[in-house]
């Protein structure tokens, strides 16, 4: 059989969807995702969740990238879960955000070596066996593509939506086009595109740089007619923060006014 022919088998093949369910004690779900990796989807769905609770709101945040699980980086903490009465996990707490992710578990450079079976059990897990609720939110950081994870979350938990991560330039937004589709194939709504990485501005000359395009994330989203929820300069203070764990917050940076822009978009989408 030629691959062309097991590509079209694949794809018409009957999917066994079972109808997602609630998570209990938990009003939203939000998935963040990305067609391909180093967009900036992580840092995107911590400073979401941080953004979030900043505005009043009980957050939490899963980190289902099994084989990259950076959460625990990002966030600044790293200490095992506890369990609860029932053998439920305990979510680790920092900045008024709950979070749980494989990274806290399996210990700093241990490679996660699993199959596709392995993966959907502990994501669900993650979802339905951790002391979630009570949460006005839970944000997903998704691995990037449009693989297992992708499927097993997206058929088994009720998605409120989904924020697709991209950069400006064409192989970007490539793979943007792909993970669309993907949330439309699983009937879960997009609530827009974030262009991360859109610009730099230059210290001296107060300036700004497109340095990867300009204007790619405004154009797929009006492509698709979805909304379009703003962009995220490049920032050497961003990578800092997010390699140290020490989340920007000053109210005056223009990071942190991205994402509560962001934030503010997300609610009023929801």
């Amino acid at each position: 059989m030629w691959v062309s022919d097991i590509f079209r088998a694949a794809m018409n093949e009957p999917q066994s969807t079972p109808k997602p369910a609630p998570i209990p004690g938990v009003d939203s779900v939000i998935a963040v995702a990305s067609g391909k990796g180093g967009v900036g989807k992580s840092t995107t769905a911590v400073n979401l969740a941080l953004a979030l609770a900043r505005a009043g709101l009980s957050i939490g945040l899963l980190d289902a990238d099994i084989y990259g699980p950076n959460v625990p980086v990002m966030m600044g903490r790293k200490v095992q879960p506890e369990m609860d009465e029932t053998r439920g996990m305990i979510p680790v707490e920092q900045s008024g955000v709950k979070f749980i992710s494989l990274g806290l578990i399996a210990g700093d450079g241990v490679p996660i070596v699993w199959r596709g079976p392995m993966l959907a059990k502990m994501l669900t897990q993650f979802v339905y066996d951790v002391a979630w609720a009570p949460l006005d939110c839970l944000i997903i950081d998704l691995p990037p593509g449009t693989g297992d994870v992708q499927l097993t979350l997206t058929q088994s938990v009720a998605l409120s939506g989904a924020v697709i991560v991209t950069t400006p330039q064409e192989i970007a937004l490539e793979d943007v086009r792909r993970g669309i589709r993907m949330f439309e194939t699983v009937d879960a709504p997009v609530l827009g595109i974030l262009e991360n990485m859109s610009y730099y501005v230059c210290p001296s000359c107060d300036e700004k740089h497109y340095i990867f395009a300009e204007g790619g994330g405004k154009r797929i989203a009006d492509n698709f007619e979805l909304p379009f929820l703003g962009e995220v300069p490049l920032s050497a203070a961003l990578r800092t923060a997010s390699d140290t764990g020490a989340p920007i917050t000053d109210k005056d940076s223009p990071v942190t006014q991205a994402y509560d822009r962001l934030a503010d978009a997300v609610q009023a989408r929801l």
